[in-house]
């Protein structure tokens, strides 16, 4: 149940926030832009709704296979944690116990969304090329899709390319995580009813 859970909200969330997601990338890239609506307007004007979902396809389908593996991850992380620790799984894990899972999950999870998150923001700060009427051949956009985008950054940058910046995402990855199942796990305790393992509902 953790891995479908993880998997449907993993990707609901991804395309719900991927326009404002872009519109957030470009202000951050690209100096021209004034604010978000400004951003929004020019994106809307140029490129239309497209562009506010380039590369949408590799982050929705590999966001809900990241955050089922994250939580099936924690899962295993605070199992070995207990046994570690306690030479049982049966007890009730301390909110250390809970941070240290979500931070190594944090961790391993860099492994994987490394590449995709290069790759979406190579795609959201592409822009759309037009060609001119006299041109003789048609400008065309150096990706052209998700799955082009990481073959071609994998062969003109090597397998290093799709790990750029992988060390401010590994300090970002462990805290947040650490923080996101402990407040998950505090929250768990409060709506709990006293007698019970699960939260009433």
């Amino acid at each position: 149940m953790d891995f479908i859970a993880g998997a449907i909200g993993g990707g609901l969330s991804v395309a719900v926030g991927y326009p404002l997601d872009t519109v957030k990338v470009r202000i951050q890239t690209e100096k021209h832009y004034n604010g978000i609506w400004h951003c929004i307007r020019e994106t809307y004007k140029a490129e239309k709704l497209s562009g506010f979902y380039k590369g949408i396809s590799l982050s929705v389908s590999t966001a809900s296979l990241i955050a089922s593996f994250s939580f099936g991850a924690y899962r295993n992380f605070l199992y070995n944690i207990c046994r570690l620790r306690y030479g049982t799984s049966d007890v009730k894990p301390s909110k250390v116990d809970v941070s240290v899972a979500g931070c190594a999950t944090g961790a391993v999870r860099v492994v994987l969304i490394s590449p995709t998150e290069i790759a979406k923001v190579r795609m959201q700060t592409q822009k759309q090329l037009h060609c001119s009427v006299t041109a003789s051949h048609p400008l065309k956009a150096k990706y052209q899709g998700p799955v082009h985008c990481l073959r071609t950054i994998a062969k003109e940058e090597g397998f290093g390319g799709l790990y750029k910046g992988s060390s401010a995402l590994l300090c970002r990855e462990c805290h947040s995580f650490a923080t996101y199942f402990l407040t998950y796990s505090i929250l768990c305790d409060w709506l709990t009813p006293a007698g019970k393992n699960k939260p009433g509902m």
